[in-house]
């Protein structure tokens, strides 16, 4: 009893810091949350929700949906939100965030295009053949444009350029 005391309390600690930072949080029975976030006219929205083995699986579920991470503590949650929160408001700095929106929001539904596309059809090797040369080619192409681009923040490193 005492394990789960505590734990809720760490719990409720971390959810007062997110408010600090400017969160709305919305409780689902103690198991999943949506933390809310306004970056100027954008809404940012994070679920988590409590495992039965006691670890936390993250995602944001706007301006897109992307999993972020499973973290075995309530604070790696908080930190993983107020680094992401503190990206987003740097670029939307940008004159160009709103293209980028666009842009990552069209990526999210080509992932959805491509399941429902080997989960409805079946593909010939060669189509797929085809699409793993034009993914690779997109992947190059970010790569390229990361190398001659300025990098503007530095609180944390790229978790997909290691």
């Amino acid at each position: 009893m005492t394990l789960a005391s505590s734990r809720l309390l760490r719990h409720e600690i971390c959810m007062e810091q997110l408010k600090k930072t400017g969160a709305e949080i919305i409780d689902f029975e103690g198991v999943m949350f949506f933390v809310k976030y306004k970056v100027g006219k954008i809404g940012i929205v994070y679920l988590y929700h409590r495992g039965t083995d006691n670890t936390y699986l993250l995602e944001r579920v706007k301006p897109y949906s992307m999993l972020i991470n499973q973290y075995r503590k309530e604070e790696e949650v908080v930190t993983a939100i107020t680094n992401d929160i503190d990206q987003f408001r740097n670029a939307a700095n940008s004159k160009n965030f709103p293209d980028f929106l666009s842009v990552d929001q069209d990526f999210t539904k080509i992932v959805r295009y491509f399941e429902d596309l080997y989960l409805y059809y079946n593909i010939d090797k060669e189509d797929l053949t085809l699409m793993k040369d034009e993914i690779k080619k997109v992947v190059d192409l970010i790569l390229d444009i990361k190398n001659r681009s300025k990098r503007v923040y530095y609180k944390t490193e790229p978790k997909s350029f290691k």
